[in-house]
Parts: structure tokens; sequence; C-alpha cells
């Protein structure tokens, strides 16, 4: 990545500010460019983790869980379960993920019997918003939101279902589901096997997606997922189960990586001799790099107080502006032949797309993946009838809760006087961007422009030729568009 000189319009390998950046205080000049379509380029990593695209979903309890796993691992993604969840239940969501399809999606189902009431609790689960009506294994209809509207609660399904089912065959080729629905004018249909037996669910949209996106797959064709350790307690057993459960990447992680408790819970789980890739963090400068590869790290996670979650910055003063933190630890890691992960202060399309520039190799998403059907949280509405999920920071009170479950309760008393993070926050459904792969799309689509502008056609290419400028507050509220006139 090169920097814009705006004094001599030429082009300097540092910075020449005196001071850090944040993804807001940059910019990318076009160059010359010979990628003829936004598709042409490879989004692809480099850093053994299997992406397809370059994002990583937090490590967060809101926000990470099975159905988030399943699809974004479909659409080329990374799902990083967290480390409160206990060990036998993140082995079943593995296993359950690694069993999920690559192009259908998992349905939600209910019997005839079942009322309303159950379809709308259920409903806000899955983007595709659709309840299957299971008899005998099979599907016999389709409920969706509009049948249940002006309906008694306790009505049976059977009463309110559309019976009248296209339905797609196992192993059909995404084009020709999407042609089957389009010429049907249907949204959905259940996918069922040879039997007749339902095996899935999907939309016109999907179908099309899977044309468009390649799954992040294990060597045996299988979704990939990650699963997360901290650094305190039995770390090395801990990593073991989590491996032997099937996790494709594993995550040691703390708010402040660069400690000697880290260093020496990496170690443990390097001993390990682990056939995945390591991540650890966080840091936010090239000395933490260091001796985090040192100790055994493939991936170093960067960031400290950038997340929408987080207080530290206010709290203690403590972090760096984003942008210059991944700039210096990738340079670093690059050097040691190792990846960084931007982790924390994505708000849009664009700052994913100067993460990469600076030399990330994936960019970790959390509070943003949060107001989504695919979350973990119940689907609320508030007083002025806007849908949102709660979101909490992972050093909050909440979390360490969560956390120090088993601990005494002088122990969990102690150590909820020194929580930071925020403990509960409404993360809004964006009604044009509902579910994770609405956002996925976006970000994907902002991120191979950038790289067409920067005449790139891999992540790589695009880090070495991209050119980035320093603009002034101003300059930023240019670039943002006007949802009405001035």
């Amino acid at each position: 990545m090169r920097f814009l000189n705006p004094q001599t319009g030429s082009y300097d390998e540092r910075s020449s500010v005196p001071y850090d950046l944040t993804y807001d205080d940059v910019f990318m000049v076009p160059s010359r460019s010979s990628v003829g379509s936004r598709q042409a380029v490879d989004l692809s990593s480099t850093d053994g983790t299997g992406t397809t695209i370059p994002l990583v979903v937090a490590n967060m309890t809101a926000i990470a869980g099975r159905r988030m796993a399943e699809t974004v691992a479909r659409r080329g993604g990374l799902v990083a379960i967290p480390q409160d969840i206990p060990i036998e239940v993140v082995a079943e969501v593995v296993d359950w993920v690694k069993q999920r399809h690559l192009v259908h999606d998992t349905a939600i189902t209910l019997a005839p019997g079942a009322t309303v009431a159950d379809a709308l609790s259920l409903l806000p689960k899955r983007a595709h918003g659709a309840v299957v009506v299971v008899e005998d294994g099979k599907p016999v209809g389709v409920v969706t939101s509009a049948d249940c509207q002006g309906v008694d609660r306790f009505t049976s399904l059977s009463a309110v279902m559309s019976a009248d089912l296209l339905l797609l065959e196992e192993g059909i080729a995404p084009r020709d589901a999407f042609e089957r629905l389009n010429n049907a004018h249907r949204k959905l249909a259940p996918v069922v096997d040879g039997r007749g037996e339902l095996v899935g669910i999907l939309t016109r949209k999907n179908a099309l997606r899977a044309t468009l996106y390649t799954p992040a797959v294990d060597g045996g064709g299988r979704l990939r997922i990650a699963a997360t350790v901290g650094i305190n307690g039995d770390v090395a057993g801990k990593a073991k189960a989590l491996l032997a459960a099937g996790a494709d990447t594993l995550i040691v992680d703390t708010a402040h990586g660069h400690q000697e408790s880290m260093i020496t819970a990496l170690r443990a789980v390097r001993g390990l001799d682990p056939q995945v890739p390591i991540a650890a963090g966080n840091v936010v400068a090239a000395a933490g790099v260091r001796d985090l590869v040192e100790a055994g790290a493939d991936i170093v996670k960067v960031g400290v107080g950038p997340g929408a979650m987080c207080t530290t910055r206010m709290m203690t003063g403590v972090g760096r502006p984003q942008f210059s933190a991944v700039l210096e630890c990738a340079a670093e890691a690059r050097r040691l032949g190792k990846h960084v992960w931007a982790d924390g202060g994505v708000r849009h399309p664009r700052d994913v797309a100067m993460a990469l520039a600076a030399g990330a190799s994936n960019v970790m998403i959390g509070s943003w993946f949060a107001g989504t059907y695919e979350s973990p949280g119940d689907l609320q509405t508030d007083a002025d009838g806007r849908q949102y999920k709660e979101s909490f920071g992972m050093a909050s009170a909440r979390a360490v809760r969560n956390r120090t479950a088993e601990e005494s309760s002088y122990d969990r008393a102690r150590k909820a006087l020194f929580e930071e993070g925020i403990s509960t926050s409404r993360m809004f459904l964006d009604p044009a961007r509902p579910g994770v792969e609405d956002l996925i799309d976006s970000i994907v689509a902002g991120v191979r422009s950038s790289c067409t502008y920067a005449g790139a056609q891999s992540l790589e290419d695009f880090h070495q030729k991209a050119v980035v400028g320093v603009q002034s507050a101003a300059g930023y509220a240019e670039g943002k568009p006007l949802h009405a006139s001035w």
C-alpha cells in the first residue's frame, strides 16, 4: 500500500502524517485498472483459514451462534464460537454446522397441529421467513408471517398454511433452482430427497447467491467453523477438546493480548501441534505481533477499543486508531510470514476495504452483524415498531458473569466491579438488509469495487496496489450520501 502525498502528488510507502489514523481518516485514490469485472476479483484469504470472502464473525456471545456459523460459512466467511460456551455445547454446534448443506438452508419445521403462535416465535430465527409444515417427514405446507396476520394465535397451522407446494429435488443446480422458482413466481420452496422427505429450504435469492459465492469448506467438503479459548485455566485441555470436536481454526483470545499469560497460553496450544491455524490477540503494535508469532500464532488479531460495544478507550485511555494499528501490525506480520485480522471498528463496506488495503487477511465484524435474523438473540420490537436484538461487549459485566458462572460468589463479585464494555445495547435490524447475507452482499460488493478501482485481482494484489490518502473530517462527510435533499 502507498500513501498519496498531497504536496507533491507523489506516492510514499509510508505516511508522513505525525499521528495515527482511523478508517474515517483515509480514502483510496483510483488507479488505472485492467480488471473488467467485479466478479473477476478473487477475495480468498491466504492465511490458512479457507475463507473465500475476507470476513470473520467476532467471537461474541450475542452474535456468533450456529445459525450465524452455517449461513456465513455457506457464503465463504468464518464464524468464531465464543470462549464462554461450554465445550460440550461447542462440540455439538461444530458437529451440527459440519452437517449443513452447501446450497440449501436449514428449514424451520412444525407439525400441522402446531399453532400460529408457535410459528411466529420461530419465523424470526431465519432470514428466509418461512416455516415448513411437516407430516411423517414430508412437507405438506408452508407458513409465512403474512399467513399469520389477523389470525388467532391458537389457530393450527393446517388452517393457514399454503398447501400448493413447489418442491425442489436435493442436488438441483442453483441456476436451475432459481429458474424454476422464478418461472413459478415463488420466493422459496422446500427441498426434498428421493423419498420425498424434507432436507432443507431454498429461496430464489439464495439460489442466486449460490452461483456467486464459494462456501468455506474443509478438506472433507464440510462448512468451516472456528472456536475460541481464553488464557486462563486448562487452556491446552480446552484447545485439545475443540480440536477433537473438529474446529477448523483456534482462537486464543483476551482483550490485552500482549501479556505473559497470553504467551504462556499460546505456547501451550502450539505445543499440541494443531493442524489448523492459530489466531491470537488482541494487540495494536509490531512488538505485540512479534511476541505472539514467536509464541506460536499464525494470525494475530489487531484492535483495542474500536468496537461498538467496547468502552476500553474511554475507561482506560488505552488503544490505538484502527487503521494505523492494522497497517503497522500487518507489515510486521508479513515480514515474519504471518497474517493479521483487523478486529473491530468497521461500520461501512469502505472500512472493510481500508482494512484489507492496510494488509489484513480477514476483517472481524461484531456489532454490525448483531442486528440480523441469524444472531442468537430473540427479536424484539420497540415502542416505535422497530425490530432489534440485544448485544453486549465481551468484557462487560454480563459477559463476565457468563464466563465466571462456575467460580465462587466472592470471586464473581470482585470481577464484576471491574467490567468494561456495554452490557446491553439495541442493534436495530435494517429493514432493507435484515439478514446477515444481505449485509455480506453489500460488503462484498463494496470490496470488489474497491479492488477494481485499484486495478487488483486478489487481496494481496489489492494491498500492493492500493493508494491511500489522508482526509479531513469535512472530506469524510463529503463522501456520505444524502437520503434527503439539503
